[in-house]
């Protein structure tokens, strides 16, 4: 289905245009309607299926057409900090036209911020349990105007022991509101805590992307994290790898990243929700002409990306979501032609690596261990 068959307003379907979307994919050409329908929606879906944007899209127009009030109108509740960050900034790239304003908020980092921008006004809250129980029982933050709640990766909410705190949540909530229900997988605890919370809902259910292509040469460094940009440096020297699409995980990574290249003179620009279509666009047009050799993307960022002929593809920094790992290579090695696809594993990411690994259904190949700035003169 065609996006512009969904009965999206303007200012949603000029975002979506900007990120080169076209065609819904299967989840959200069945559930954008519904959410739009103000029903209940229970997904069995990886977030690699374009779950995010299924459910971020019509909250948006759903939330646009309320009265404008300074409340927080949606939760969205994710088990860690990364989904959080990558959910924000999918808010921000579909609502990049609308009067209305998101956050992510998390655990691990001081609050300082967070609380900061709260005091400006939220309608969009993407959270962690943890964190927003915390800034609930300080009374930084008031639930009693959701509308619309959202439960994203709930399977991995109970693997981690977040459930109790999401029931202490619910709690605070108003009972008559829209509630969407996403879980990877769905074993009975979830199913049966997904039918306590859910009113009639509309069932969706999508087989994630799980192979890779075989024109794609797949290999890993296994490297300390204060070694990657070195790693990364080290390998560009190469001249014959004339492109490269980096991923990380954040957009302030990303721009880390960049700074860090410049300066050991490798062109590269940044790419992802905080720059302006103007900006986005322009990083995109140099890199395509070959006036950059490093595009550093973040993954909802790099869905507008359609180049044919890019040779390379560099996961800096592993997803934690292994359906992303297939998008991500899936860049290189198009139509007909091989490509490279090269990522980086630190310690904290053997367990990501592995479960990418038992998705593909292959081991990748390992290229070298980096413990320190020694072990890059070893590397062809």
């Amino acid at each position: 289905m065609q996006f512009e068959q969904l009965n999206l307003i303007q200012p949603i379907q000029r975002a979506i245009v900007d990120v080169k979307y076209t065609v819904a994919t299967e989840i959200q050409s069945k559930a954008i309607p519904e959410v739009l329908n103000k029903k209940d929606s229970l997904g069995c879906a990886q977030t690699g299926t374009g779950k995010t944007a299924a459910f971020a899209i019509p909250i948006l127009q759903l939330l646009n057409a309320q009265a404008k009030s300074n409340t927080i109108k949606s939760l969205i509740l994710a088990p860690t900090r990364e989904l959080a960050l990558q959910i924000e900034e999918s808010f921000q790239l579909y609502g990049k036209y609308l009067p209305l304003k998101s956050l992510a908020i998390f655990g691990g980092v001081p609050q300082g911020k967070q609380v900061a921008a709260l005091k400006k006004g939220i309608d969009i809250l993407i959270a962690t349990p943890g964190r927003l129980l915390d800034l609930v029982q300080q009374k930084i933050i008031n639930l009693s105007s959701i509308s619309i709640l959202v439960l994203d990766e709930a399977d991995h909410m109970l693997d981690m022991g977040f459930i109790n705190d999401v029931k202490k949540i619910l709690e605070k909530i108003p009972t008559n509101r829209q509630t969407l229900f996403f879980s990877a997988t769905m074993p009975k605890a979830i199913m049966k805590f997904a039918t306590s919370i859910l009113n009639n809902p509309i069932e969706v259910t999508v087989t994630p992307v799980s192979s890779t292509t075989q024109q794609v040469k797949q290999s890993v460094y296994y490297v300390e994290k204060k070694e990657k940009s070195a790693l990364l440096i080290h390998i560009l020297k190469d001249k014959a790898i004339r492109q490269s699409l980096v991923f990380t995980r954040t957009k302030h990574g990303a721009d880390r990243l960049v700074k860090q290249l410049g300066k050991a003179h490798i062109n590269a620009a940044a790419i992802h929700g905080d720059k302006s279509q103007n900006a986005r666009q322009r990083a995109l047009g140099e890199f395509k002409n070959n006036q950059i050799r490093v595009l550093v993307a973040t993954d909802i960022a790099a869905r507008g990306i359609d180049i044919d002929d890019l040779p390379h593809v560099v996961n800096y920094e592993l997803p934690n979501v292994p359906e992303t790992y297939v998008h991500r290579i899936g860049r290189t090695g198009r139509a007909g032609k091989t490509g490279v696809a090269l990522s980086f594993c630190d310690q904290e990411e053997r367990d990501d690596l592995k479960e990418i690994q038992k998705l593909i259904g292959m081991q990748i190949r390992v290229k070298a261990e980096i413990k320190n700035g020694r072990d890059l003169m070893n590397i062809q």
